[in-house]
């Protein structure tokens, strides 16, 4: 019921679908370029629609009665933004501890123009081990879904060229607010250690 329900809200908004349930158990799901907050709204659907149970973090303040039962319910994970640090160790210990289990993320981690895109989304894949599957909204084209599927190969920039390369013909609603596809230049050299601990909560 809820399914169809969402795949109607997407035909009476006229859009498009692309893309299903994916066929590995676990895998990070990222969704680009992130400009507006509608971004969230269709990407939400969508999975509704297609019935992928994708996890994702939303800051603690939003799960107050009785929103917090439409977040549990869509996937929402309340991260207390005090303690931002420890989101991607927190995301690759959901991996470890599930059979099967999907986490979404927007790599930008904000509406507003950067220098590019965070790390987080690929440390999980890379420390978790798990393929990386590329979601878009294209807005000219009024298409939404997922495309792509990434196999990190702990090469950074060859990976990431493979994301620009997919990302290079969607448009987002609001173009001057997307950030370029690259990793943010603080961010995408790993030091001997490992990389150095951040977040990727969005603003929204």
């Amino acid at each position: 019921m809820i399914r169809a329900l969402a795949r109607f809200i997407l035909f009476i908004a006229g859009w498009t679908a692309v893309g299903g349930a994916p066929s590995v158990p676990k895998a990070v799901y990222i969704a680009a370029p992130h400009t507006s907050n509608w971004d969230g709204i269709w990407a939400l659907t969508f999975k509704v629609a297609v019935g992928i149970d994708v996890k994702f973090f939303a800051k603690d303040s939003l799960f107050w009665f009785p929103l917090d039962i439409l977040l549990r319910a869509l996937g929402g994970i309340p991260l207390n933004r005090s303690r931002a640090n420890s989101a991607v160790s927190r995301a690759v210990e959901m991996f470890a501890t599930h059979d099967s289990f999907y986490f979404g993320l927007a790599p930008e981690g904000t509406r507003s123009l950067r220098d590019g895109w965070k790390t987080g989304f690929y440390r999980i894949a890379i420390e978790a081990n798990v393929p990386i599957y590329l979601g878009f909204l294209d807005y000219p084209s009024k298409r939404v879904g997922v495309g792509a599927r990434l196999d990190p190969t702990g090469d950074m920039e060859a990976d990431l060229k493979v994301c620009a390369d997919f990302y290079a013909g969607i448009e987002a609603r609001w173009p001057e607010k997307a950030s370029p596809v690259r990793f943010s230049q603080a961010k995408k050299t790993a030091p001997k250690g490992g990389f150095p601990d951040e977040t990727d909560s969005s603003d929204r």
